[in-house]
This record gives structure tokens, sequence and C-alpha cells, in this order.
């Protein structure tokens, strides 16, 4: 190797480890941040903060080496998610963006391990705090739309007993990707127990549900490692997410205005005792965005301004914040993680992606502006590069050790 060679190297080595660190800083401050958000404590400092971690993932991702092929799908996907800033007065998109992009020059596992252990150091001081009576409540007392008066549920610290069970089942998913090929039976028994013990103190229904088939078929995969290798998995998943859960989202839309209006569909008896069983979260949809805006027929190709609005049904927010086109666009990208989970023969990313799709139709945790809030992103970002890059018979960049 000559000098002039040696030298680049030398230069695209120190660039990746620049990069890597600008990623790591920003992930932990977006950590602290949803870590503070989970919490009682009122931060009003927040969009100074998302600028700070935007200007550091923008600057890792100019930073870094890249080819003609990535910078071509950086450019578009940066341009494009700017018009929908510019046309909704919404940054979130162009912000996840970058932060994607910027997960080029990093470990998958270490940058998921990162999410873990601060997610659990901040919950757990969350709880203690609560716990001694310095922040939040342990448990709250109220009627919480399911038809009892005086219905007890405990929050330690969190503010609402579907957030408590919301960060145990992320934790519970970073786990799986981290742990989940190799853990022991034992392993999985205490993952039963918190769910257990987390259920019965929440009674959080729907986390209740997905949160149970989550491990139910973690368990199946790990006694029954071949299933990685049935590719009717991979394409079972494609049709589920995003396709059944995007007609689910048009659907709901449709016979939630059908219910309150002349437009829509009109909905029957199934409709309404889905809607009763879920805490009238189908008639939010009507009913929690300014001028009906979240019904189908008030859909627009790129959300405007107006379109601020907080709701559960996750994948119906998706339309109702960014519009037909944006979520188009995520679709596709959801088949690329998919289509990469089918060629590397990774079962446990399709089954975290499978479980935060079904989460996402009655929940909208990881529709949110705190990029904290969604480890799958980073796993998002390292798919796209590997994408781009799989015909390259002989590059081992984007392999995982």
């Amino acid at each position: 190797m000559n000098i002039r060679a040696f030298n680049l190297k030398e230069y695209e080595d120190i660039r990746k480890k620049i990069s890597g660190l600008l990623f790591y800083v920003a992930l932990f401050i977006e950590l602290v941040l949803m870590i503070i958000e989970k919490s009682e404590i009122i931060f009003p400092y927040e969009s100074y903060v998302f600028r700070i971690t935007f200007a550091l993932t923008f600057l890792a991702v100019m930073i870094s080496f890249h080819d003609k092929k990535e910078w071509s799908v950086i450019i578009f996907l940066l341009l494009f998610t700017f018009i929908c800033y510019r046309l909704s007065g919404k940054n979130d998109l162009l912000r996840i963006t970058a932060f994607i992009l910027a997960a080029k020059d990093v470990s998958l596992k270490d940058a998921v391990k990162v999410s873990f252990y601060v997610s659990l150091t901040g919950f757990v001081i969350i709880a203690f705090l609560s716990l001694i009576g310095v922040l939040g409540d342990v448990y709250q007392v109220a009627d919480f739309g399911r038809g009892i008066e005086a219905e007890k549920r405990y929050v330690f610290g969190f503010g609402h007993p579907n957030t408590l069970l919301g960060c145990i089942y992320v934790l519970i998913l970073m786990w799986l990707y981290l742990y989940g090929m190799t853990g022991k039976l034992w392993h999985y028994l205490i993952l039963f127990l918190a769910f257990t013990v987390s259920s019965y103190l929440t009674r959080s229904r729907t986390g209740i549900i997905v949160l149970f088939i989550t491990l139910v078929l973690a368990v199946v995969i790990r006694l029954f490692p071949m299933i990685s290798g049935w590719r009717f998995v991979y394409f079972l998943e494609a049709l589920f997410s995003p396709v059944f859960c995007i007609v689910t989202a048009i659907l709901t839309a449709a016979y939630s205005e059908g219910g309150y209006s002349d437009g829509g569909l009109e909905p029957g008896e199934l409709f309404w005792a889905i809607d009763r069983n879920l805490s009238n979260r189908l008639s939010s949809i009507y009913y929690s965005a300014h001028d009906h805006g979240a019904v189908l027929s008030n859909w627009k190709l790129f959300a405007g301004h107006d379109a601020e609005d907080y709701f559960d049904m996750g994948w119906v927010r998706l339309f109702y914040w960014y519009g037909i086109i944006p979520v188009a666009l995520m679709a596709v990208i959801m088949l690329v993680v998919i289509y990469m989970c089918l060629k590397e023969k990774n079962v446990w990313v399709l089954l975290i992606f499978f479980s935060i799709s079904l989460y996402t139709i009655v929940e909208a945790t990881f529709v949110s502006r705190y990029i904290g809030r969604n480890f799958f992103l980073i796993i998002v970002g390292a798919y796209l590069y590997r994408f781009l890059h799989i015909r390259d018979k002989n590059n081992l960049q984007y392999k995982e050790i």
C-alpha cells in the first residue's frame, strides 16, 4: 500500500469516527429528552434541543464518506422531507431522515445497546422518584373510559398506565433484538413474569395483548430457529406491514367519518363494539382532529399546518400528520426493511417490526416527534444502506459483527 492510499484510508477512518461520535451524542440527547417526556417533568425547550440533534445528525451525514448511489438517496430523502417540512410546518420527518442516514458509521448492536441501557436507567429513575414521593404518582384512581368510575391503575411516575406499559414493552423489544436469539429459557420466564406483573398493575389491554403475542412468537422462534429460513413468513409480514395496516387505517378513517356525518362508510355494530372496547379510539379520529381532519375524505397528499392534533390509532395519525405521499414513501422503506430481513434471514428484526406495526394500529407511541421513542429507526437506517449495496458481493462494510 502506497503512502497516498494509506493516508486516504486513515482520513476515511477519522471521518467515520467523527460521524459515529456525532450520531451517539445526538442519540443520547434524544433518549434523555424522551425520558424527560415520559416523566412528570415539564421541559419547555425541547424544540431548541431538537434543532441541536438535527444539526448533529445532519453534520454526521455530511462528514461520513458516501458513494454516488448513497448520495443520490440522501439528497432525495432530505429534499423530500424538507418539502414536507415547508408544507406542514412539522420538522419530524426531516429530523428522522437525518437521524437514520447518520446511522451509517455505527455498530447496529452497539447503538441499540445504548438505547436499551440508557432507557432502562431513565425508566428506573422515574419509578424510583415516584416511589419515594419526589416526582409523580405511584398510582391513579380515575375513570379511564372503560365503564369503571374509580379504577386503580399503577403509573410509577409515568403519568398514565398505558405509558408505563409502553415503556416496558419497548424495553422488551430491545432485549429481544439484542439477546433474543441466544436467550435461555429462564430469561424468557423472567420476561413473562415481568409481563404478568406489569399487566396486572397497568391493566392496559391493548399493550397486554400485543406484548403477549410478541413474547409467544419470540419463544417459538427461539425454539425453532429454522423459521428464519421460511420465505413465506417474510411475505406474510409484507402483507401485514404495511399493506394490512394501511388498509385498516383507511377503513377506520372511513367508518369513523360515516358514523358521525353523511360521508365515509356507514359503520355496523362491529365497528361500535370495537370502539367501545378500545375506549372510543375510533370515535376520536372524528372528534380529536381540528375540522375533523383525520377522517378519510380530509386526508391530503401532503399534510398542512393545521394537522397538529393528537389521538391514538397510529397508522391513521401518520396519514393525518404527514399526508398520503409521505406515508407511501414510508411504506416503500418498510418493504425494503422486510426485503433485507429476508436476504439476511433475520426473523428477529421481522418480529420486532411486526410487533411495532400491530401496536401502532391502536396506539401512537411510535408516531412521535421524539426520536428516542423509536429505536427501530436505527435498524431502518442500517438496513437502508445495506439495501443500496446488496449487489456488492465483496462489500463487507455493512455486515454486522
